[in-house]
């Protein structure tokens, strides 16, 4: 299995928007200098990693087991998936194939928190230190029985990435549901939260 296996103690010392909890992503941070791929992917995931911090925060045992259905994934299984689409765009970042069918974690909700919001940042620190139009050059690799198939970078936007924002909103929306909503100075769209 082909994996970037980097200690999670690792991750709590990388880049400027460490919070108190000393998780990336409490806020976005300030804008990028110039607009170039590389520096609007940085935004785009960023923007994912300020939601999700916020959505997950101060999460409890009821909004983790909430189920809107029956047949629906409970808020546990999301978060699940929403870490699994993390790896999937910090192995893209890193040319690294996303080895398919995935394992489970087996993290609690807590641990998948952390994990989530690191794997977030580690791709955006190492997008920093890329070369103007590096990204051009990466794709989107799975592998699956020893196959590579290979995508244009494209899909990361709208696959994982649009996927992964579409679930930290299911994740938003359920636990309005059982009483327990984000902070309410919260702020998407300037991505800090108000004063």
């Amino acid at each position: 299995m082909i994996r970037l296996m980097i200690p999670l103690l690792l991750f709590a010392h990388i880049g400027h928007t460490q919070s108190h909890d000393n998780l990336p992503f409490e806020s976005i941070g300030d804008y990028p200098e110039a607009y170039t791929a590389e520096t609007v992917l940085i935004r785009l995931i960023s923007g994912l990693g300020y939601r999700y911090y916020w959505a997950t925060k101060d999460l409890s045992e009821r909004d983790i087991n909430y189920r809107p259905s029956p047949e629906a994934s409970s808020c546990s299984e999301t978060l699940e998936h929403i870490y699994s689409l993390t790896q999937t765009i910090k192995n893209v970042i890193f040319d690294i194939p996303n080895v398919r069918p995935q394992e489970d974690s087996n993290m609690n909700h807590i641990q998948l928190r952390k994990a989530t919001l690191n794997t977030l940042h580690l791709a955006v620190e190492h997008l920093k230190t890329l070369d103007k139009g590096a990204i051009q050059k990466k794709s989107v690799q799975f592998s699956k029985a020893g196959k590579i198939t290979t995508f244009p970078l494209w899909h990361l936007i709208n696959g994982p990435i649009s996927d992964a924002l579409y679930h930290v909103g299911q994740v938003v929306s359920f636990r309005r549901t059982t009483g327990n909503p984000i902070h309410p100075k919260v702020n998407v769209f300037t991505g800090k939260n108000r004063d």
